[in-house]
Order: C-alpha cells, then sequence, then structure tokens
C-alpha cells in the first residue's frame, strides 16, 4: 500500500502540524505533499528531516510570508498535485489539502481541523478584522470567497471519509457538506507536561494574542478584580490593546519558552480560556499539569473540559465573551465547596494522548482501507 499524505502548508509548528507529526509516525514511508514548504531547520526535524513536494506557489514571489495572499491560487494549485500512483491518500486539512484529485481505485481519508473558517460561518468576522468589510476591496474579498465556498463544497464530494477533530467540527462538516464525519481527537503532547497539586495565588491565560482568542477581555475583567492575579503569556497583534487595561495585579509576560510556559501552567490557580475553538489543545495541556480550567462554554472545550456539575470536574464554563461573565466565572470557582482534584485534571488530560491518537487514526484508516479493497474486489467480480 503506498501512502501520500496531504498537507495545508508547512511555515510554522502548530496544532494541525503536530497532527501531521504523529501520521507520519504512523506511516513512515509516506511521501509528504503540501501547498508550500518554508519549514526551518528545527521544525523540520519534528517531521524526520523530510521535505514536502509542493506546488507552483512555493515559486511565487515571498511566499513564505505571503502565501495567505495567495489563497484564491490555492485551489488550483493543490488539483495540480499528480497522486495517481498512490493506494491511500490522508490530506490533513483547515483549507485546501482534501481537494487534491484522487481516482476511483484510490482511498482519500480527510482528516479535518475545519472547513475553511474564513469563507463560510466566519466569513463576517474574518473581513471585519481585516479591514475588508467596506468598499470595493470588500465586495472584491467576497467574490473570493464566494468563489471559493462554491470549490470547497464541491471538493468534498472527492473525500471518501471524513475524520474530524472534534463533535464541533462533525457538526461543521455536516453542515457544511452533508458528509457525517467520524470522531478522533488531535495528539496532545501529555507527557510533556508534569502535574502538580501545589497551586501559588495567581491565574493564567497563553496563547497568541489575535482577535477570536479574546484575551483583552480577560484582562479587562481582572482590571476590575484587582485583589485577584493574572498572568498572560503570548505575543501578537492584540497585546497593545490587552496592554491597555493592565493593572498592577495582572502581568504580561509576551512570548516565553515552553519551560517558562510549563512551569507557569503547573503552578496557576486555573487557565482561564476565553476562545471558541475547533477542539483547543493549551486547556489540555493545563489539566495535563492538574490545573482547572475555567473556559468560554463553545466549541471544542466542550469536549475537552468536565463542567462543574460532574463529580470528575475539571474545570466550569461561562456563557459570553465578555468581562462581565469572566468575573462570574472566576468568583463561581472561588466558591466551588469542593476544589476541582489535580489529579482528576490529569486522567482526563490523557484522553488526548498521542500514542491514542496514533492507535485509533491507524485502526480507522487500515479498518476503512480493507472495506474499500473488498468492495473494489466485489464490484470488479460483478
Amino acid at each position: 500500500m503506498r501512502v501520500a499524505i496531504v498537507h495545508e502548508w508547512l511555515v510554522t509548528r502548530g496544532g494541525s502540524e503536530k497532527v501531521l507529526e504523529q501520521m507520519l509516525e504512523i506511516w513512515p514511508e509516506a511521501d509528504l505533499f503540501s501547498v508550500i514548504d518554508c519549514y526551518s531547520d528545527s521544525d523540520r526535524a519534528h517531521i524526520g528531516g523530510r521535505r514536502a513536494k509542493t506546488t507552483f506557489i512555493q515559486q511565487l514571489p515571498r511566499a513564505a510570508r505571503l502565501y495567505q495572499k495567495y489563497l484564491p491560487l490555492m485551489p488550483f494549485a493543490i488539483e495540480q498535485l499528480d497522486l495517481s500512483s498512490y493506494d491511500l491518500v490522508i490530506s490533513s486539512s483547515h483549507a485546501v489539502s482534501k481537494g487534491v484529485i484522487t481516482g476511483p481505485n484510490q482511498l482519500h481519508i480527510c482528516y479535518i481541523h475545519s472547513p475553511i473558517r474564513y469563507a463560510w460561518d466566519m466569513q463576517h468576522q474574518y473581513l471585519s478584522e481585516a479591514g475588508l468589510d467596506k468598499g470595493i476591496s470588500g465586495w472584491a474579498a467576497r467574490l473570493i470567497l464566494h468563489k471559493i465556498r462554491q470549490w470547497d463544497a464541491r471538493s468534498s464530494l472527492g473525500v471518501d471519509s471524513f475524520v474530524a477533530n472534534s463533535h464541533y467540527i462533525a457538526r461543521r462538516v455536516n453542515k457544511v457538506y452533508r458528509r457525517e464525519a467520524t470522531v478522533i481527537y488531535p495528539p496532545v503532547s501529555i507527557d510533556a507536561f508534569e502535574c502538580s497539586e501545589e497551586k501559588d495565588d495567581f491565574y493564567l491565560t497563553a496563547s497568541r494574542l489575535v482577535p477570536y482568542k479574546k484575551i483583552p477581555a480577560i484582562v479587562e475583567a481582572f482590571a476590575k478584580m484587582p485583589c485577584r492575579r493574572l498572568v498572560v503569556i503570548g505575543d501578537g497583534p492584540e497585546f497593545e490593546k490587552a496592554k491597555a487595561h493592565v493593572t498592577p495585579n495582572i502581568t504580561l509576560m509576551g512570548y516565553q519558552p515552553f519551560g517558562v510556559l510549563q512551569d507557569h501552567m503547573r503552578r496557576a490557580k486555573a487557565f482561564v480560556f476565553n476562545a471558541e475553538e475547533d477542539f483547543g489543545i493549551v486547556p489540555v495541556e493545563a489539566q495535563a499539569c492538574g490545573t482547572p480550567v475555567i473556559a468560554f462554554g463553545s466549541g471544542g472545550a466542550r469536549e475537552t473540559v468536565i463542567g462543574d456539575g460532574s463529580r470528575r470536574a475539571t474545570g466550569l464554563f461561562y456563557a459570553a465573551q465578555t468581562p462581565d461573565a469572566i468575573i462570574d466565572a472566576v468568583d463561581r470557582f472561588e466558591s466551588l465547596p469542593v476544589p476541582i482534584d489535580s489529579r482528576a485534571c490529569r486522567h482526563n488530560a490523557e484522553r488526548f494522548s498521542a500514542e491514542r491518537f496514533r492507535q485509533s487514526f491507524h485502526a480507522y484508516c487500515e479498518h476503512r482501507y480493507a472495506e474499500f479493497v473488498e468492495s473494489c474486489s466485489v464490484m470488479a467480480q460483478d
């Protein structure tokens, strides 16, 4: 069985790239394809030094920095990859990689992180944040996204099986493509984090400071709670906006290396998470450290955090991404009659280990391929 693995783009190492790494652990002999490959040497080490076979976008000016600007060309580019010699094609997709062309004697399984967010239900938010919600440029952007939606829906027909990274994304797949998706949670490096039952008197949030993470709302909430300390780890375009709300009880640390992040995760009283994520790796990492999570109750967090109505609670939820809702949630956390058990947090996090992902995804693909071969054989006899 010849296996091809198709990834979106290799530029920085994020959550989807960590999924790719585990896929390459399962199929070390697989060939790797990507729209572009601009990995640094340190990031490339995580995929065994491999270099992906790329599209013509790799040769366009400043592709490493401007690759997102080339999104309108990506559907055409991904269709130019020749995968005709492979038996099993696995795409890791949150944009265009599921659009590769395969034939009737090839099985295409898509591990989908999300349908293209900025083309579907997040279009209006994306256009507003990009300053493309008005004028001629705004209408041009809307037309491009309209065309991408059409292509995205059509290309979903070429996928034989979808595997979603959460039930939340499975519902989105059904909404957009009218397809069912099996859920296999993505891998989290649980073993890289140590559990601690000893907690200091501060709250923590950590992420890239981009608009949808809603970090300034967390900072604003704690600015209204001067007796409660907050530490913020991360950098990004919202840093200055968050900084504008800082009071003496709040520390903005900016970007920090992994060792500093893990140390704060282990010692924090609780981790505050205000994003609506498809899955959300950071809350699982916090729980791996034995740290409860106070989370906005939507998206993947609903599947990775056990709310305070359970005896096995690992955190609690709030209903709106606003400072007032966060303040109320922190007050409820402080008033819990029984503190959340750090060991319960760790135990819950272990459901998302890399080993479990490898076992589940490998078994699923093997089973689907066996079914596919059998069905092809029956049709050939007929």
